[in-house]
């Protein structure tokens, strides 16, 4: 293949999950059942954070972020991959390949970004509660969420610019069903070995920064629950990060299964299916998470539910009907 110097003519293609046929109909009821449950309970999350006084707390803040946060990560993938299922067709612009490239970036180191900070109000809440209102101000907690959008936004363009400066082939064929960054480096044609140092650099540092942070914070919250002495309060303490910790649980695990499995087997339709474990279904499963396990969420959603219910049977006449 001849070095592809005209980006505005390229034209990649997204091989997805199966070339089979008949599998195209299954995959895409399965992809659009998971993205309307994942846009669905997110919503339902934001929705009953915002709408309850009781829950306008620092970690419903967080926890709201984190939602809507979640309902942008899985759109920058799963819409299009839908698309190009009912379109039969797997083309994909330059352009739209490093927006969407870029998207994808922001909003998954956002993720742990946000994941962290919640650590950290966890730790704050359980290990300095006389002092937790006062650490934990709406002008913190503002500027917290402000510098994971703007960390995660710097890193995002740069990584986005260290692509944009590579020589890509004709022809191109992406094993995957999004734009995913390692992906396209191993497409280039030359210049390779700068991004792959600046790609894992970021990873170190951004990755291993925050999941050092949320172990740190685990590591002082179970010690300052082992010094409460009945057992009451060891299971009230836990049980309020508890939600917290399967997700971050859930997150990484499937990211280092993911990069375990893909080193291990060299596969990239197997490091493809792996994918859809952070990028589709743990989305998609934090509202259960949350919603199951928080008491204060399960009232605020039968709240809202309960409200929703009377106006519909208001609007049909059928509010005295016994």
């Amino acid at each position: 293949m001849e070095p592809g110097n005209d980006t505005k003519n390229l034209e990649f293609l997204l091989l997805g999950f199966s070339k089979e046929p008949e599998l195209q109909p299954l995959i895409f009821g399965l992809f659009l059942f998971m993205y309307l449950i994942t846009v669905f309970g997110n919503l339902l999350i934001i929705l009953a954070v915002s709408s309850d006084s009781h829950l306008h707390t620092p970690m419903y803040f967080f926890l709201s972020n984190l939602s809507f946060v979640d309902i942008c990560f899985t759109s920058t993938t799963i819409p299009k991959m839908l698309q190009n299922i009912r379109t039969q067709s797997k083309v994909l612009t330059y352009e739209d390949c490093i927006t969407q490239m870029y998207f994808f970036i922001l909003f998954a180191v956002l993720d742990m970004f946000l994941l962290t900070v919640m650590a950290y109000d966890r730790f704050v809440a359980i290990c300095h509660p006389l002092h937790y209102t006062v650490i934990m101000n709406p002008q913190l907690c503002g500027l917290l969420v402000l510098v994971s959008w703007m960390m995660s936004a710097l890193n995002s363009l740069l990584q986005s610019v260290m692509v944009l400066r590579l020589s890509f082939c004709t022809d191109l064929e992406i094993p995957h069903f999004f734009c995913e960054i390692n992906q396209l480096i191993q497409l280039a044609c030359s210049g390779m070995f700068l991004n792959e140092i600046v790609m894992y650099f970021a990873a170190a540092i951004l990755g291993g920064g925050s999941l050092t942070g949320i172990l740190h914070s685990y590591s002082k919250i179970v010690s300052s629950i082992q010094r409460i002495s009945s057992a009451q309060g060891k299971y009230k303490a836990f049980s309020t990060c508890a939600s917290h910790l399967s997700v971050v649980s859930l997150f990484y695990c499937t990211c280092l299964g993911v990069y375990f499995s893909s080193a291990a087997t060299h596969s990239s339709h197997s490091s493809a299916i792996a994918s859809v474990m952070y990028t589709v279904v743990t989305p998609m499963l934090n509202p259960f998470i949350y919603s199951l396990r928080n008491k204060d969420i399960k009232r605020a959603l039968e709240r809202i539910i309960r409200k929703g219910g009377i106006k519909v049977l208001s609007v049909l006449g059928l509010k005295n009907y016994p």
